[in-house]
């Protein structure tokens, strides 16, 4: 029987990548990239068959011309690249990732299905540092978490506990590892509502997220500049006590948060929490520890690395 070996949650951004010469907080990113590796060398000892990695899409994979709540990558995937990150086709395992949709699709969880899927950092940065070296198979679970309306806090409290009822119910052994990417607080100098674009540079980013499949490139070097030049809105108290509950064993109370209530605590780029509620239900919200956390104006984002074990395995 498959089984759900570790829980993962895990901060991304790409400025980590390409504006690491600019860090002036260097003791906070050199402590979050450790702990990044902490959690790297935590999987490695999980000894995982597969890992599902639940995150967003930053429009280099999905665009408004349809964008589902939950989307699972059941056979090809392909890295957009972006900003350093990994590039090309990833190892896979389909047949596991078919019986995965099969299964929360039974039970009333209506996932799409891609057979050809790309990703963007959402996905690439827990490939690129939590799963370092390690040449385990992906299966990509995107969730919507910047073109409105978003899946409810609930319906992904849901989805998690569908992955553990379909994993555990796998007659194929397998050792299952479950990687959150996204958040903390932060705020993205994007549109919160892609409908209502209030200025000249919000104009262009919905024009991007409309018209940029099979062409984001084209529009790759103005986003980056727009996200460059943002001011950084971190909720550190926010993230202290999401990261609290996380402890206790307690983030199923933030799956009846609003999409609203979300954004006036931990900005637009807190909808990415989304991932990390999903993740701990999984985990039956076991009790988890916090590897690190970094407060990185620099990178725009409140940044934490958290490892969640199952309560099996509980000292």
């Amino acid at each position: 029987m498959a089984r759900i070996v570790l829980g993962v949650g895990a901060s991304h951004s790409t400025l980590m990548n390409t504006h690491w010469d600019q860090v002036r907080h260097v003791d906070r990113a050199e402590r979050f990239r450790a702990a990044l590796a902490e959690a790297r060398d935590a999987v490695a000892a999980a000894r995982p068959d597969v890992a599902i990695i639940v995150g967003s899409n930053h429009f280099r994979g999905f665009w408004l011309d349809l964008i589902p709540s939950f989307t699972l990558g059941v056979g090809e995937v392909i890295a957009s690249g972006e900003s350093g990150t990994p590039e090309g086709p990833q190892r896979t395992d389909p047949e596991f990732a078919r019986a995965l949709a099969e299964d929360l699709v039974d039970h009333g969880t209506e996932v799409a299905v891609s057979a050809r899927l790309q990703i963007d950092h959402g996905q690439s940065h827990a490939v690129q540092y939590v799963l370092r070296d390690l040449d385990v198979p992906i299966i990509p679970l995107v969730i919507n978490a910047f073109a409105a309306p978003l899946p409810r806090m609930g319906r992904c409290a849901e989805l998690g506990a569908g992955i553990a009822r379909a994993v555990a119910t796998m007659p194929r052994a397998a050792r299952v590892v479950v990687v959150a990417s996204g958040g903390l607080s932060h705020r993205l100098p994007w549109p919160s509502r892609w409908q209502e674009p209030a200025s000249e540079d919000e104009e262009f980013l919905v024009e991007a997220w409309l018209n940029g499949r099979g062409d984001w490139h084209r529009y790759d070097r103005r986003r980056r500049e727009i996200i460059t030049a943002a001011r950084a809105a971190i909720s550190p108290d926010f993230d202290a006590e999401f990261l609290g509950a996380l402890e206790r064993g307690e983030l199923a109370e933030y799956a009846d948060w609003s999409t609203e209530r979300i954004e006036e605590a931990a900005g637009n780029g807190g909808q990415e929490l989304r991932a990390w509620v999903t993740m701990a239900a999984a985990l039956g919200f076991a009790p988890g520890r916090t590897l690190a956390y970094a407060e990185m104006p620099e990178w725009l984002t409140g940044m934490a690395v958290a490892v969640i074990p199952p309560e099996a395995d509980r000292d």
